[in-house]
This record gives C-alpha cells, structure tokens and sequence, in this order.
C-alpha cells in the first residue's frame, strides 16, 4: 500500500527537522553558524543553502563565489578545517531549514550539517549574550546560557563529547554546570571551564532540550604582565575565595581576556630583551676571563726570568783556582809573635807552628839554595 503524498511530506519534514540542530534568534538578531569537514575537503568548494531537500536547496553563499550575499557571508579556515557562515538582521521570513554542504566535482555533493532556524520576535527559548568567548592558557572561562524551555543540559565540544549533570571534562579540561537564576528572574545555565589549555580553542554547543547555541571559545597564551600578577595576587591573598552560592546572585564572568597579537608582540620584546641582557653578560665574563689569563702570564713570565738570574749567580766559584804547585793544609795556631824587623825571606820563628807538609817543603827549599 502506497503512502499518501501528504504523510510521505509529513515523514520527510520530521526526518529533517529530527536530524536537524535547531537555533532559535530573535529578531534583529544575528547568528554564526560552524561546519567542520574532513582533510580530505580542504581544497573543495563549500556552501551554504537554504531549502527542505536537494532539489530545492538553493545557493546562498559558497566559498568561491559570491562569498556575501545581502545578509549572509561564509568564511573558509583551511587550517582548522571549519568553515562558518554568519546571518546578521534576521527578520522572520529568515526562518527555515538550511545546509552546510562541500561540493564533490563529478559526484554528490556531501552534506555536513543541517540547522532549522528559527526567529522569534520575543525572547528566543535559548540564546547567549555572545557567542565568542576568550580566555589565556592556565585560567578559566565562564558561559551563560539563558533559556526557558526545559529537558536534559549539556555542554558539548563540536564532533566530540559532551558534559551533562554537575560536572565533568572535556579534553583534560574541568567543566562544572550550574542551574541557576539572575537578577532578572532568568534561568541561567552556568558553564565554567578551568585549566585551559591551548588545544581547547573551539566550538562548543549549549543544549538545553532540543535547541542548541554554537559557542566558540579562544585560549590564548599568557603575557608577561598576566603571569608577573597572578603570581603577586598568589602570593598576597593565597586562600581563595568561595564562590556565592545564591540562587539568585548575577552569574559572574571571569576576566581572563588577553590582548590577543599585542599580548604576544609584548612577550616576544620581553624575550629579546632577555637575550640581549644574556650577551651582554657572556661579553663581560670573556672581558674578564682574558684579563685573569693576560695577568697569570705575566705572572709566570716574571717568576721564570727570576729563577734564571738566580740560577746564573749561583754557578759562579767566587774563589779562583790555586795554582798547581802550591799545596796546603790545614794549620792550626798555637801561639805567634808578630814579627818585626824581619824580611820576606827571615826564618820562622820558634813560635809559630807549622804543618808537617809546610815545614818539609820550606826546609827543602832552603837546602837547595845553599
């Protein structure tokens, strides 16, 4: 049995509208939409259309041409491999279904994501005050996501897990869900991620329900100024502070911001700074190394001509040499009577003892003379 025409488009409007992401906007609004597709895509045409089914899914915007078209404009990062595409003034003709599609040449096109949007001209059921939020590296990020309809809350990372209940993590990262309400009577979803890490930087989705609000979240390194002030603000008030735990109490975001490429311009000064204060120094401990060196050199040099000089005094034989036919001996003195009157050749005196030697060669001398 054929099915009706009629219920054939009922089942295929609640297949679409089942698989869909449904966003809600109010009107005058605006909304930013994330696709993600695979590596093998990064050099095909995407695009963005509006309609129920292929054959009557029309062109809106596509990264080649027109990138802009009235409201709408898409925009293609090939590094993260996420294309967005943005609807500003939204008026509620802009309702519908719509689809992220990439383009297969000589194929089927390949459909990544489809959204029903839907625009309200009073509070949308779910929305954020921004969907983009920024944090640094080592602190944390707080997302309020006000709603008035009702199931099951999660937040989630775009094509990865989600965190439902009180708490949880996400990629090492800690995320803690609060249910509360503001000053205004509006029932708050608190989403609090802490430790953040580089690698957070992404989509996320708040889902309260069946709606859905894309949230994109950039984690920026720390400034040189950001790391110098937690650390005083650490060591000044070390015990934290307890968070309010009022039903009512304002939801309170953390200021974690950075200055984005000034922040990163005034880190990479901070380091040159660091390098020219390291050669600087080097130069001054070679000044000084070569110094020590010059003056120990000197110092040796000095001591070797002092020990040479020393060494030559020492080797010189301060009495001369006898001549060879003089011999002596050692005499020892009894008793002598200066001689007076006497020459040169007068005989020694009784008083006067000589050696042995001395005594025979003199008496032989006199022998021979006479």
């Amino acid at each position: 049995m054929a099915l009706h025409p009629s219920l054939l488009l009922l089942l295929l409007i609640f297949d679409r509208l089942s698989a869909a992401r449904h966003v809600s906007v109010q009107t005058g609004g605006s909304i930013t939409f994330p696709c993600s597709y695979d590596l093998n895509h990064i050099n095909h045409v995407k695009y963005w259309c509006q309609g129920l089914g292929w054959d009557v899914c029309s062109y809106v915007v596509r990264t080649d041409h027109p990138k802009s078209s009235g409201k709408t404009s898409i925009s293609d990062d090939i590094n993260k491999r996420i294309f967005t595409v943005t609807m500003t003034d939204l008026v509620s003709r802009d309702y519908g279904n719509y689809r992220c599609v990439v383009e297969i040449n000589g194929g089927t096109d390949f459909m990544i994501q489809r959204f029903y949007l839907s625009v309200t001209p009073g509070t949308p059921e779910l929305y954020v005050e921004q969907q983009e939020v920024t944090g640094v590296e080592g602190g944390s990020i707080t997302v309020c996501c006000y709603y008035s309809n009702s199931g099951d809350m999660k937040w989630c990372r775009m094509g990865g897990d989600c965190v439902s209940g009180n708490s949880g993590t996400l990629n090492g990262t800690s995320v803690t869900l609060m249910r509360t309400s503001d000053a205004n009577n509006r029932k708050v979803l608190t989403v609090t991620m802490s430790g953040l890490k580089m690698e957070n930087t992404d989509w996320y989705w708040c889902r309260v329900g069946e709606l859905e609000m894309p949230v994109h979240i950039t984690v920026s390194q720390q400034t040189a100024t950001q790391r110098t002030s937690k650390i005083t603000s650490t060591t000044q008030d070390p015990t934290p502070q307890q968070p309010s735990a009022s039903p009512t109490a304002e939801p309170v975001q953390t200021d974690n911001t950075s200055q984005g490429a000034e922040g990163n311009m005034e880190e990479v000064h901070q380091r040159s700074i660091d390098v020219k204060v390291l050669l600087i120094s080097l130069g001054m401990l070679v000044v000084v190394t070569a110094g020590i060196l010059v003056t120990w050199n000197m110092w040796r040099r000095h001591k070797d001509n002092k020990a040479k000089d020393q060494t030559t005094n020492n080797s010189v034989d301060p009495f001369p040499e006898a001549e060879d036919d003089v011999t002596y001996s050692t005499v020892i003195l009894q008793h002598k009577t200066q001689l007076k009157g006497q020459t040169k050749s007068a005989e020694p005196d009784d008083y006067v003892v000589y050696s042995s030697l001395a005594l025979q060669v003199t008496t032989q001398r006199a022998a021979a003379a006479q």
